[in-house]
């Protein structure tokens, strides 16, 4: 149907779960929503709002943000606002945390009136409380459609898990999956990861949170593109029934934030980065960064440090000890680490700027958790991937990228999880120098692409748009009481 110009500006609120991976994704997308002209209410507490990135000026009309203060809980800090703030067996709390949001969120949906809410996995409830208020909903989801699509249809996902033997089905590719693949969790992976399948002391487990939050919603959206993963987007029409719209990459590349990483002066600190980076050979580095969320164990922290002493490559770590101040076991370098490794390696403990390293030219690969953003920006500046993933959907992640030769991962014990210092020096060699790591190397150069081309971003956020736009004239012409229909 045709949208007449003064009805085309919507006003969406988001509502992202309280993690910097989760919120920034959001504020990606919220960024190249705004660039359309459309009206953002971007939901959070006041302290994960004043730790977000400051907004290039040209966005700061069209989002707004609507502060909402986290009720006090008991065993969570008044100050924990995030989960970087959190050791993880502390998240649970702020989960409880967050469900106690809700009412707020409600009162917000009542008087502001958006025409769309988009809401993340934790936010399970503001489905419902998005249909008491007549505002339609859009369950968006950082996880890419190979992830979701493997944890299959919503009542499946709300049934839960009872036992660890029940939990050793995914460790195999499911039945609705129709081609071969290899996208599965392996075992060490689930038994980290127990609470999200099988619950803890918050209301609901995560894998129900999913279920019920993309039962309730009216549709779908999620960070993929249909060229990357066609097949998985497929299976997620099929399992769930409802529009289901890749809104692209969202790579830093493809939106204006104010600067361009590459050019930017590097300033303060980055500026004696910048200076060792420039002293190093072209595409020799290896930059080591596990997320905001990721400590690995003592004992893992160990291996990967003789690893990269090992390899006798330069790199530049990212080192998380701990995880917020209220993480009381604080993780340390094996002695003599860093004299060892002086001039050769940068160990750096605090925040670094992560863009402006992977777009320096001395850098040829990435040793990372999986993260869906790290794999983004590493691939939007052409660098290869060595990958070590720890949590959540990383592992998946992982299985889909070594499906498509795209990245290596570091052999690990499939019960225990474990690796030794051989192979993380093993594997950091064959990617960065080896031959048989050429293939890693030049599918980071062609799928850039694909991952940072911003006509491409453009399309999927319009195709978006129109179906959001048309669907409220829609509802206007009815009276506010039709029910979107499948595209």
């Amino acid at each position: 149907m045709a949208i007449h110009p003064e009805h085309k500006k919507l006003h969406i609120a988001m509502l992202p779960w309280l993690a910097f991976g989760h919120m920034l994704p959001y504020l990606e997308l919220a960024k190249h929503i705004a660039k359309k002209g459309h009206k953002i209410s971007f939901i959070s507490t006041p302290r994960n709002i004043s730790r977000l990135p400051k907004l290039p000026s040209k966005y700061s009309p069209y989002i707004h943000f609507v502060k909402i203060p986290l009720p006090l809980v008991e065993n969570l800090p008044e100050t924990a606002e995030a989960t970087i703030d959190l050791p993880r067996e502390k998240i649970q709390y702020l989960k409880i945390a967050y469900d106690g949001m809700r009412d707020s969120v409600s009162q917000f949906l009542q008087t502001a009136k958006p025409d769309w809410i988009f809401f993340d996995f934790a936010a399970y409830w503001a489905g419902p409380i998005a249909k008491e208020n007549n505002v339609p909903s859009v369950f968006f989801t950082i996880v890419i459609a190979a992830v979701l699509g493997f944890c299959g249809p919503a009542p499946a996902l709300m049934a839960g898990y009872g036992s660890l033997d029940e939990l050793q089905v995914l460790t195999t590719s499911p039945k609705w999956v129709k081609f071969p693949s290899t996208v599965a969790y392996r075992l060490y992976e689930v038994l980290r990861m127990q609470d999200s399948f099988i619950g803890n002391v918050s209301e609901a487990s995560d894998i129900y949170r999913f279920g019920a939050g993309i039962q309730s919603c009216d549709l779908l959206a999620l960070r993929s593109c249909s060229e990357f993963e066609p097949q998985w987007l497929h299976v997620l029409e099929e399992l769930h029934q409802k529009p289901v719209f890749p809104v692209g990459q969202l790579s830093p590349l493809t939106v204006d934030n104010g600067d361009d990483e590459k050019n930017v002066a590097w300033t303060g600190l980055e500026s004696t980065i910048k200076q060792w980076l420039d002293s190093q050979e072209k595409r020799s580095v290896v930059y080591v960064a596990f997320g905001s969320e990721v400590k690995p164990s003592q004992d893992e922290l160990t291996e990967i440090a003789h690893g990269l002493e090992l390899s006798r490559l330069p790199f530049f770590w990212v080192l998380r000890k701990q995880l917020g101040e209220f993480d009381t076991e604080m993780i340390e370098l094996p002695e003599g680490f860093e004299e060892r490794t002086k001039g050769r390696g940068v160990v750096c403990t605090g925040w670094a700027p992560q863009l402006k390293i992977l777009s320096h030219e001395s850098v040829g690969g990435f040793l990372t958790h999986s993260g869906w953003s790290s794999v983004v920006e590493a691939i939007s500046y052409e660098k290869a991937l060595i990958l070590l993933p720890f949590l959540n959907d990383q592992g998946l992640n992982a299985r889909l990228l070594e499906e498509k030769k795209m990245a290596y991962s570091i052999p690990r014990d499939e019960r225990e999880g474990t690796f030794t210092r051989d192979s993380v020096a093993d594997s950091l060699s064959l990617v960065i120098l080896g031959e048989r790591g050429k293939v890693y190397r030049e599918n980071a150069k062609s799928m850039r692409e694909l991952f940072a081309d911003k006509e491409r971003q453009e399309m999927y956020v319009e195709n978006l748009m129109e179906y959001l736009q048309e669907h409220r004239e829609i509802k206007k012409e009815n009276g506010d009481t039709t029910q979107i229909k499948e595209s």
